[in-house]
């Protein structure tokens, strides 16, 4: 009879441990909308964040020059991407002294509050100008209405780094608050990734929408560059956060390394995860002067094993990430948009990427 309770319990363990459900993400689908379409005197490009809510899907237009964001219906049959329909463009050109004053707006993602029908953004601002990383919200019109308290660790410009600021954003899914992510790390905290492993973190910051401020803080590492070097620039960091449900969270990391051409990015999805362990960092100034516990992650996707689904295998700029509505099997959907930098920098596409996600 022990024996027998023996044997019980390891087919309990087992089963226990089989029937355990973990996410995936499967490819379904891209669209590529063509070049330089212009739209109510604004040309479609720079595409940087983007949220789906009621129905619609907003994207956050990444144009220093002439901030603004696009309001879009897309629609999907079938797992497939049919057309992306334009509907609005509204420009930021509220005359508040926030805008063009106190400011430099180099925004890079957006979220839609529904309950309050508020447009939340993140602005990496401009370091080499002394010009602050800002988060902030409009009303649906473009019209200024609120700014949250940054914490301590990110008001210091010295220990910034230009264009590595504030880059993706995410609703929380108790709609208490949002999640904001650096691109890369504080000088003051770890080393851009190389193409050696090296401790590498950025800080995803807590924001309470009651009292607009910060309240937590955890670290994320970045991977290694894996592809060797072809030219001087070789850059890798997060680009785009999801919570997808309670402390777990989509995060994409996107390597961009010169002298390939088009075929520059390495873009990978992580399932990062924070744990009762991980480390509240949001009264730590320096990383690299104390011990900590970073988010738990693991791979989900590289864009590299379905590039050939991808229009002539190039995986370009992806900088947002949204859910879609639920697709015809039940799975939520996932939209996926690049930024083409307003092809500046040479051939790049606005591609609309469709995945699906999968609780195995």
């Amino acid at each position: 009879m022990k024996n027998c309770g023996y044997i019980f319990l390891i087919i309990s363990l087992i089963f226990s441990c089989s029937s355990k459900q973990q996410t995936e993400l499967k490819f379904l689908d891209e669209y590529v909308l063509a070049d330089s379409v212009s739209f109510q005197k604004s040309i479609i490009g720079g595409l940087s964040g983007v949220d789906y809510s009621n129905g619609y899907y907003y994207f956050i237009v990444d144009d220093a020059r002439n901030p603004r964001f696009l309001k879009a219906k897309i629609n999907v049959l079938q797992s497939e991407i049919v057309n992306v329909d334009f509907k609005n463009v509204v420009y930021l050109n509220d005359t508040a002294q926030f805008f063009y004053k106190e400011n430099a707006l180099d925004l890079e993602s957006i979220f839609i509050d529904e309950k309050t029908q508020e447009v939340n953004l993140v602005s990496e601002g401009s370091i080499r100008k002394d010009k602050k990383p800002t988060v902030f919200k409009t009303d649906l019109n473009g019209k200024f209405i609120a700014s949250y308290k940054l914490p301590n660790n990110l008001k210091n410009n010295e220990v910034i780094k230009h264009n590595a600021v504030f880059e993706g954003s995410s609703k929380s899914i108790d709609n208490k608050g949002f999640w904001v992510t650096m691109e890369a790390p504080l000088k003051i905290d770890g080393s851009e990734p190389t193409f050696t492993k090296k401790s590498s973190p950025i800080r995803i910051t807590y924001f309470d929408k009651q009292t607009q401020k910060a309240t937590k803080q955890f670290a994320y590492q970045l991977e290694h560059i894996t592809k060797p070097a072809k030219g001087n620039i070789n850059l890798n960091g997060v680009t785009a956060i999801l919570e997808y449900k309670e402390n777990n969270f989509f995060i994409i990391e996107r390597t961009y390394q010169n002298g390939y051409g088009a075929y520059g990015n390495i873009v990978r999805i992580f399932d990062a995860v924070l744990g009762d362990k991980t480390t509240n960092i949001l009264d730590v100034e320096s990383l690299k002067e104390t011990s900590f516990i970073p988010l738990k992650k693991r791979l989900l996707i590289n864009f590299e094993d379905v590039k050939n689904q991808l229009t002539e295998g190039i995986i370009d700029n992806v900088e947002g990430i949204t859910f879609g509505p639920k697709l015809e099997n039940g799975n939520q959907s996932l939209l996926l948009v690049t930024d083409d930098n307003f092809q500046i920098y040479g051939k790049q596409l606005n591609q609309f990427i469709l995945l699906e996600v999968e609780e195995k």
